[in-house]
């Protein structure tokens, strides 16, 4: 699987901090504020009602909102784990799964406790939740069930890590980011580190797009593998690849302080094709025919970072470099 991405920044001489002020105003705060009050109505939701048909419309527009600031793997997300609580996939060992039917099976007081933070990472978030909301082996339950008390737990769990996001942000990250160079602030030494902490988030958040979301369920033409494909269950996984690009888009668009027009047509090719895709789970990666379509939608999401490097990245005074030998 070819990486987009290596470790090693190439310094240039263009002006930095471009579009930093931007992105915490416009991009990062609106997005973790979504985030948080989603989680907060969800774990409302679940108060009320927890079965699985009742939770069901409030998860999604969590998991909506998470799409909206999962590339923001800097800062806060960082910190604590908090990005791998909410959102532990690629799960390549099946942790999840086992994670919750131990849970279930075992009847573990843990999520009556209040201290539900204190389990397993692959037993919180929104995976977690998909398994109990979605998963045949596990939902149906009834009211006054083990699970539906379990899934009160992961529900209040999300938003207690959403308010610590947002709150880290706004009281602490964001004004770190917004004031690198200056006097005290040892987390970002230069103007130029947090543009180039900015872009990393950028590019790295492509890649993910194009080598997890999709590249996963692809596997290779004779052994493709729908089966695990992100938040199939809850029938999110192409959804989550329209989202995320959208997310990357405002994302580039607040970052550069120039004209994209490359990146934005870029953007613009890609989105159309997965709008038009029609295949929910990435079903279709198993049929010849039907992989050429997600295929040339990844190599659509490529085009965006080779894009973003030409355009954003010597705007930013920083280049991203390619490792071929990374791997096919």
């Amino acid at each position: 699987m070819r990486s987009l991405l290596t470790a090693t920044f190439l310094l240039t001489a263009a002006p930095a901090l471009a579009g930093v002020e931007e992105v915490i105003q416009d991009h990062a705060l609106p997005g973790t504020a979504r985030f948080a009050s989603a989680t907060a109505a969800l774990d409302a939701a679940a108060q009320a009602d927890c079965t699985d048909t009742a939770l069901r419309p409030a998860y999604q527009e969590a998991f909506d909102a998470w799409m909206g600031i999962a590339h923001l793997t800097l800062g806060p997300l960082e910190e604590d784990g908090r990005g791998l609580a909410i959102a532990f996939w690629p799960d390549t060992r099946g942790m999840v799964g086992r994670s919750v039917a131990r849970l279930v099976a075992e009847e573990d007081p843990i999520a009556t406790s209040g201290e539900y933070a204190e389990v397993s990472i692959a037993a919180r978030g929104l995976f977690a939740l998909e398994r109990l909301l979605y998963d045949d082996d596990f939902a149906g339950y009834e009211a006054n069930s083990y699970s539906c008390a379990l899934a009160r737990a992961m529900a209040a769990d999300l938003a207690e890590l959403g308010r610590e996001v947002d709150t880290a942000w706004r009281e602490d990250f964001a004004a770190t980011l917004g004031s690198a160079g200056g006097a005290g602030n040892d987390r970002f030494l230069s103007p130029r580190e947090a543009s180039q902490a900015l872009y990393t988030a950028l590019a790295t958040g492509l890649e993910f797009v194009a080598d997890q979301r999709l590249g996963r369920p692809m596997g290779s033409f004779d052994t493709p593998k729908p089966q695990v494909a992100e938040a199939r269950r809850s029938g999110r996984s192409l959804r989550n690849v329209v989202l995320s690009l959208e997310a990357l888009r405002d994302f580039a668009r607040t970052l550069s302080d120039q004209p994209t027009p490359k990146t934005d047509a870029a953007f613009d090719r890609a989105l159309s094709a997965a709008r038009v895709l029609e295949d929910p789970v990435f079903a279709g990666v198993a049929d010849p025919i039907s992989r050429i379509r997600v295929e040339a939608l990844q190599n659509d999401v490529r085009a965006i970072a080779e894009a973003v490097g030409a355009e954003i990245a010597p705007a930013l005074g920083v280049s991203v470099g390619f490792n071929s030998a990374d791997g096919d």
